[in-house]
């Protein structure tokens, strides 16, 4: 397998994470995701121009929710839980913060920098308490009993909510330094400084 992904992309970040919890090999391939032709060197690996994809012979899987939802079938169901009201749960989740969370990306754009704090408002402040509800449901360290994808996909906001000095309480914040603190979630953080 080949998975392509884009220098600063999360979205690339939260799909190799899937592949460690996968237990799957695959030949990393990153592209600089400025300057010219990056789009036409992109098009060759990617039907929607976009990172991450997964190349798996002639199969290719774009979107990296797609992506986790294929590591999971090839890994015998290791990145979402067995029950199958938590598996919806999970599912869910994923989706949510796919297409969600619209304030706090535009407003706290991914850095490998420290940033400045950012000034709270209502849209902001909206998301956050939806943010610390997920969280609070954790189970220990991760969402469910074990690692999973929701635990890959969440990571990265945990840590985008702590370069912004946004750190939670209760239940809610042990979960986000249980993110930030993971060892996968630290050895993805070092592959996005390479790619």
């Amino acid at each position: 397998m080949k998975l392509i992904v884009g220098s600063q992309s999360t979205w690339s970040m939260r799909a190799w994470m899937c592949t460690r919890l996968a237990g799957v090999e695959c030949e990393v391939i990153s592209m600089a995701l400025s300057g010219d032709g990056y789009r036409e060197q992109l098009a060759r690996y990617s039907p929607s121009v976009l990172v991450p994809v997964l190349v798996d012979g002639d199969l290719v899987i774009h979107d990296s929710l797609a992506i986790a939802e294929y590591l999971n079938e090839c890994s015998d169901g290791r990145l979402l839980p067995v029950d199958s009201a938590a598996r919806a749960v999970a599912r869910s989740l994923l989706a949510e913060l796919h297409s969600g969370f619209s304030q706090l990306r535009s407003s706290c754009p991914f850095t490998l920098e420290t940033a400045e704090p950012v000034a709270i408002n209502s849209a902001i402040q909206a998301e956050l308490t939806r943010v610390t509800q997920i969280f609070s449901q954790a189970t220990g360290g991760f969402m469910f009993d074990a690692p999973g994808a929701v635990d890959a996909f969440y990571a990265v906001l945990a840590s985008r909510l702590s370069i912004y000095g946004m750190s939670l309480e209760g239940r809610a914040g042990e979960y986000q330094r249980a993110l930030t603190n993971w060892p996968l979630f630290k050895s993805a953080w070092q592959q996005v400084q390479q790619w």
